[in-house]
């Protein structure tokens, strides 16, 4: 934001630029007018506009998992999967193939974040568990399997970018499946497993982002 603020600063006083000319470049993007039309793609990007499909999903997701919640769907699914997840461990591996399966389902990275972390984030507050480690399933969950799901979004990104089948770069990505394996493995070992604090618990409540019902909380 300080950047493009600058900028427009600058093209106002060295260029001559209008108010106008800089709101209009921070909302439909800068149109370059060189000779060469290589370089005027290449340039000719960015502004609020490019980003409303992305900034309109996000939306949509948030939404989409408010009614969820509210109505008692997220709550109703929840409770069977954690009918089955008695330890920690067992409960980032239901994040992460909860994340995984709304990747495939959904086709959508962010429908797999938004709609497991309102999932589970009662669950990781009730259990002592400090909500930084629910945010790390989900990144390694939902976020890194995405490229891996040729009809999410991610996927065919990576397929247009690379003009490659997605078999044929999993097994050099790394990162992206090593990582999940990697939370499952602390979540058994308790390593790197935060654990909720009495001034941590503050600030959520603070922040009114705290557990609708009383409940005894273990904290550290």
């Amino acid at each position: 934001f300080i950047g493009a603020l600058l900028g427009g600063l600058g093209a106002i006083i060295f260029e001559g630029a209008s108010i106008g000319d800089m709101v209009n470049a921070l909302h439909y993007g800068y149109e370059a007018a060189t000779e060469s039309e290589f370089v005027n793609e290449l340039l000719s990007r960015g502004g609020m506009d490019s980003m409303m499909w992305t900034i309109s999903l996000i939306i949509c997701a948030m939404l989409f998992g408010g009614a969820m919640e509210k109505t008692g769907m997220l709550g109703a699914l929840a409770n069977q999967i954690l009918k089955l997840a008695k330890s920690t461990g067992s409960l980032v591996i239901a994040v992460i193939f909860t994340c995984i399966g709304i990747n495939v389902i959904s086709g959508d990275q962010y429908l797999s974040i938004v709609i497991p972390g309102r999932m589970f984030r009662e669950e990781f507050l009730k259990r002592g568990l400090d909500p930084v480690n629910l945010s790390r399933c989900l990144e390694d969950s939902g976020t890194l399997t995405s490229p891996f799901i040729p009809w999410n979004t991610c996927g065919a990104t990576m397929i247009n970018f690379l003009g490659l089948d997605p078999w044929t770069y999993i097994p050099y990505s790394f990162l992206n499946w090593i990582n999940p394996l990697i939370s499952i493995l602390w979540g058994f070992t308790g390593f790197s497993m935060k654990k909720l604090t009495p001034e941590k618990i503050e600030e959520l409540k603070e922040r009114g982002v705290w557990l609708d019902e009383d409940v005894e909380v273990p904290v550290q």
